[in-house]
């Protein structure tokens, strides 16, 4: 691998404050963001990131290949944590298995968001309608989740409100948020983006900035929590995120992405929620151990991509795109 793109991923003024907030932790600062701070922070690049790739969309319009695109994505978040299910189901129970698999087949918006600046650093252009793509797979996981939980329980038979699953799934705040956004861009366009473009473009990398900062304190507290998830699943975390990168890679491949567009969606492939799933599997899977499918996301997969991740499936794509 090109030992460069590494070294410019790790050099993006991101990524290094994700790096301070860890070091922080380690050397017993008492460094810390104020609670609600970060909660704008998340919501402000939830909104910014929709709102472009609303515009973005409008301008492209639905072709083939944005159907084909979101056919995709809507494949893999489906697909992804019905085999991560079977192999975690090697070593864990059906409660665990069901709810880190489906953590594992739904997204990270901030990884999305940090490998789209890491594109624009390197100057390789990419199409807004990704985030139309990263909407569509931050739900399905939750749904598929609870229905492996249904099949393979001994009864087989669970009391599931499916209406507050829907609503979590569907409605939690990022992804209204972020639907919302996208919908609006849509249909403000190019006027709405010049009238925003001060707020949603200047203002974007220093609050991705801090929000990193914050990412690598809660990252370092929870490494900790790994003590008690053993070498099974701190393997898992790495190696399942390679794995879906490859197979997103050749679906992109396939379809004809460009580059740019397939390292997105080799990221959104790759990526593990730390937000939504968890919310919802806490509510819906109390069996679960959260202390597992929280720390693997959170403290293993989420740093291994925007440090490591990210510039090698860069590197996958230059050798099939070459």
């Amino acid at each position: 691998m090109d030992v460069s793109l590494v070294v410019s991923n790790i050099l993006n003024p991101p990524v290094l404050f994700f790096f301070l907030g860890m070091t922080a932790v380690f050397v017993k600062s008492d460094l810390e963001i104020p609670a609600p701070v970060p909660k704008l922070f998340s919501l402000y690049l939830l909104f910014a990131i929709g709102f472009k790739g609303g515009v973005e969309l409008i301008k492209s319009g639905i072709t083939q290949d944005v159907v084909l695109t979101l056919a995709a994505a809507m494949l893999m978040a489906c697909f992804v944590p019905i085999y991560s299910f079977f192999i975690l189901r090697l070593k864990l129970d059906t409660y665990d298995a069901a709810a880190i698999a489906a953590t594992y087949g739904s997204i990270s918006a901030v990884t999305f968001i940090t490998a789209s600046a890491f594109l624009s650093e390197l100057g390789i252009n990419y199409d807004g309608y990704m985030v139309a793509a990263l909407a569509l797979m931050e739900s399905p996981a939750i749904i598929v989740g609870l229905i492996l939980v249904n099949i393979f329980t001994v009864d087989g038979k669970r009391e599931v409100s499916w209406k507050e699953v829907l609503q979590e799934a569907f409605l939690n705040s990022s992804v209204f948020l972020l639907v919302g956004s996208l919908v609006i861009g849509v249909l403000t366009g190019e006027h709405g983006w010049h009238v925003l473009e001060p707020f949603t473009q200047g203002l974007f990398y220093g609050v991705l900035t801090f929000f990193l900062l914050d990412m690598g304190l809660i990252a370092a507290k929870r490494i900790k929590d790994l003590q008690k998830t053993g070498f099974f699943l701190i393997s898992f975390a790495i190696l399942i995120p390679i794995l879906n990168a490859c197979i997103g890679l050749l679906i992109s491949k396939t379809i004809g992405m460009s580059q740019g567009d397939a390292l997105l969606f080799a990221v959104l492939c790759a990526s593990a929620s730390y937000i939504a799933v968890p919310a919802a599997m806490r509510m819906t899977v109390p069996e679960a151990n959260p202390s597992l499918y929280v720390s693997t996301a959170l403290a293993v997969t989420f740093p291994f991509n925007i440090i490591v991740g990210i510039p090698l499936y860069l590197y996958g794509i230059n050798l099939l795109w070459r």
